[in-house]
């Protein structure tokens, strides 16, 4: 795989003779490519190799086999971190490290796990990722509202850089959507500089981090190779100066929630991408996060949806379930749940508030993790805000989906 960044704003990449156009995202979700081009507006053209090395390989890694050229020498250390997680040739090499910044910035999505991420940093800044048009590529997803939430992340009133980019694009199949979920990121890396980043912090949650993530695995994963930090992933961001940091890693969805829901940004939370003065309410995304929210306010259901929609047909087969451990919080919890279309996964699962209980609170590890240089900040909202898991509740985490 060959780069080049032009005006250090457009990327693009040239595939050497073993890559192949189908690949494989990092969660071993497979994807083809679409174009070999994209942009990343709001962004300086002057950023650290590095950093342009990392923002490439967040786009081309799926279809990179051997090795990778850039158009600037990269330090060693990012090359290294290269060969080691990848087994990737990188070069050329000659460049000096670069040093971390001092501040931690917000990959900010807008959601409830993003703004609960946010909410334990009230000063750190936002960085928002908004998808705009690609020149060549027709939009095969017009009803995904990213102007709905950019203007939202607008009245948030925190410091913020909004990055536009057109990298969604390059996929081809199955839709639009980043290359690497690590994606969302290049633009925060291009301006870390700017910035003074030495952090970024990401608003994944639990069951993404720890539980295995909905698509891939169900079961826990300690050394998730997207986001646990001596992962491949966590490395290169590490090699880069910009470290991962997950502030909500610790917590279930519902503390995430919680959490959202009792913050100054409650009126800008937004999950859903379809909707325009609110969340559509239609799609499944809605439906998982309405289950979460009633369960949070111990109310009945309210969703227009019904069990013969397609996004509600895996909850009448057998389990595993995206988000398992949430479906089973929220059949614990919501009033009437056995009058829903939820009603069919009752089956397969003994639960209680009790057997659940586990879920409301932080799993220790996971502030371990975080930077030394904010981890104080965060074991301290942790354990004002949501408390600590006594070292049974610590063992049913490290014993999901071991049955």
């Amino acid at each position: 795989m060959r780069v080049t960044w032009s005006a250090g704003t457009t990327l693009t990449f040239r595939l050497d003779p073993e890559d192949e156009i189908t690949g494989q995202a990092s969660d071993e979700y497979p994807i083809k490519l679409a174009t070999n081009s994209c942009s990343i507006g709001g962004v300086p053209g002057d950023a650290h190799p590095d950093l342009y090395a990392v923002a490439s390989w967040t786009i081309v890694a799926p279809w990179t086999r051997r090795r990778i050229t850039f158009d600037r020498a990269v330090s060693a250390e990012l090359a290294q971190a290269l060969h080691d997680g990848w087994g990737i040739e990188a070069g050329p090499v000659g460049a000096q490290p670069r040093r971390p910044g001092a501040r931690l910035a917000i990959s900010y999505s807008g959601g409830a796990d993003s703004v609960a991420a946010a909410t334990i940093f009230p000063e750190a800044p936002f960085v928002h990722f908004r998808r705009v048009a690609h020149p060549r590529v027709p939009n095969r997803w017009p009803h995904y509202r990213s102007d709905v939430l950019a203007k939202l992340a607008a009245r948030t009133g925190r410091e913020l850089s909004t990055v536009t980019s057109d990298l969604e694009y390059t996929l081809a199949e199955p839709r639009p959507g980043y290359p690497e979920h690590h994606a969302v990121a290049a633009g925060a890396l291009l301006l870390a500089d700017r910035l003074d980043l030495g952090g970024l912090g990401f608003g994944y949650e639990m069951g993404s981090r720890w539980l295995g993530g909905g698509r891939y695995l169900w079961r826990f994963t300690p050394d998730n190779p997207m986001w646990a930090p001596h992962g491949r992933w966590g490395r290169l961001f590490a090699a880069a100066g910009v470290h991962i940091v997950l502030p909500v890693g610790g917590v279930s969805e519902a503390v995430t929630m919680r959490l959202a829901l009792g913050s100054p940004l409650r009126e800008q939370v937004r999950w859903c991408l379809r909707g325009t003065d609110g969340p559509c309410r239609n799609c499944g995304k809605c439906l998982y996060k309405e289950l979460i929210q009633a369960a949070v306010e111990r109310r009945p259901l309210d969703t227009p949806i019904t069990a013969d929609r397609p996004v509600a047909r895996k909850y009448l087969k057998k389990p595993p379930y995206g988000g398992q451990e949430m479906i089973q919080y929220g059949l614990a919890r919501v009033p009437g749940i056995e009058n829903t279309l939820f009603a069919p996964a009752l089956d397969y699962f003994d639960v209680s508030e009790e057997s659940t209980s586990w879920l409301d609170r932080c799993y220790p590890p996971a502030l371990e993790e975080i930077p030394e240089r904010w981890r104080a900040q965060a074991a301290a909202f942790m354990e004002e805000n949501v408390g600590l898991m006594t070292e049974p509740e610590v063992r049913r985490v490290e014993s999901w989906g071991s049955a």
